[in-house]
């Protein structure tokens, strides 16, 4: 049984830091403290008021993620539900989990982590791309597109 990566468990201080030093950081923030880092360069404070679209979370090879509309994804927690992308830096958006997440998690715990996914029934836009993708893999060419002939 392999417990799914969240985001308080996924972004953690490097080695150099005591392993506390972020406790007292929301768990939706710990991405831009990792970000700054690995990326070494600062990120602008965006206050979580500056709100956009909510964006649905997913299990992703084991991971919560959230990806953005630009196409950069986050590993994301139930604990603190909002997303900042530290690539566009637009606005901070609400995640929309399962009522229940550890229900979600159950379902794939048995699972090897490359074999977690989830989906939010009500993602359609994901459906859509996951149904598309079977298609090809099938080798029955591209699903047709909802709404299209």
């Amino acid at each position: 049984m392999v417990a799914v990566l969240r985001a308080e468990t996924f972004y953690l201080p490097p080695p150099h830091l005591p392993a506390d030093v972020w406790d007292d950081v929301p768990p939706a923030e710990r991405v831009l403290r990792w970000h700054e880092i690995h990326a070494q360069r600062r990120l602008p404070h965006i206050a979580r008021e500056q709100t956009a679209d909510a964006l649905y979370a997913r299990i992703d090879a084991g991971r919560w993620i959230a990806e953005h509309p630009c196409g950069t994804a986050h590993v994301v927690t139930p604990a603190d539900p909002w997303l900042l992308c530290t690539t566009c830096l637009d606005a901070w958006h609400p995640l929309i989990f399962p009522e229940d997440p550890a229900a979600a998690e159950a379902e794939i715990a048995d699972e090897p982590r490359r074999h977690q996914f989830w989906y939010h029934p009500a993602d359609e836009q994901w459906q859509t791309e996951r149904l598309q993708r079977l298609a090809e893999h099938a080798g029955r060419g591209p699903a047709p597109q909802k709404g299209r002939r």
